[in-house]
């Protein structure tokens, strides 16, 4: 089988371009993966390529992504992305594409150009926006606490873990503190918001659906939203 050579192994260049110089990984346990990319110029730009459990295959990654694009001009970033997306016969997943995520968001910095990353994506389009508080979860007697000193911070919506460790096929009870914590955190007059990192499986998503919509009425901010996110486990939607 013959083969062409790549007339361009480390991508398109011209005399000025400021050349990737080094791809790094730092590991900042119990969960979190960075990526430091720095030029040739001395430009140092910050990623992150976090997936809990896989570091390890993640940084593995980064040997490839490292090898090739090392000495490509670093202001070639949908190069580089497509290049590294497409380059081999295998693509995507969690693994690859947390690395490529991670290489992307660090090559988009913005200090070759010396302006902020809002505007290199195309400006501002508001000068505020509504935000809320993460207040933890796990520890159901600390969130009343916790909800209320975000409120005396400003804070008019927060989010919290919903409920631990749960079965597959559970008892309803396992919910019933769910419910019992979102009343308690909007009888200060907070929106709140409920993340189940996976944990709330199928057998009892649609109970627990139901048992919020009470507490759920979508019409004014004034009379208080409930969103949930990742009730069921990533890969088990069907």
């Amino acid at each position: 089988m013959q083969t062409t050579a790549d007339p361009y192994p480390k991508g398109l260049t011209h005399p000025t371009s400021d050349l990737i110089k080094s791809i790094e990984t730092l590991y900042v346990r119990p969960r979190w993966l960075f990526v430091r990319v720095e030029t040739e110029k001395g430009i140092v730009g910050w990623g992150e390529a976090t997936l809990e459990g896989h570091t390890e295959a993640v940084e593995s990654s980064f040997a490839d992504l490292r090898e090739r694009f090392v000495g490509w001009d670093s202001a070639n970033i949908e190069d580089i992305w497509q290049t590294a997306y497409r380059l081999r016969f295998y693509r995507g997943g969690p693994v690859l594409m947390s690395a490529i995520s991670g290489l992307d968001i660090a090559l988009w910095y913005g200090k070759t150009l010396g302006v902020p990353i809002w505007q290199l994506l195309g400006g501002k389009v508001r000068n505020r926006c509504q935000v809320y508080s993460w207040i933890g979860g796990d520890r159901p007697q600390d969130v009343l606490a916790e909800a209320q000193a975000r409120k005396d911070q400003g804070f008019t919506a927060v989010k919290m873990n919903a409920v631990e460790s749960i079965g597959w096929l559970d008892s309803p009870r396992a919910l019933e503190g769910t419910i019992e914590r979102v009343k308690q955190v909007k009888s200060i007059g907070l929106d709140v918001g409920l993340d189940f990192h996976g944990r709330v499986h199928r057998p009892l998503a649609k109970q627990l659906a139901k048992a919020l919509e009470p507490h759920h009425p979508i019409r004014k901010m004034s009379e208080g939203i409930c969103w949930c996110t990742r009730y069921i486990g990533r890969y088990s939607m069907t």
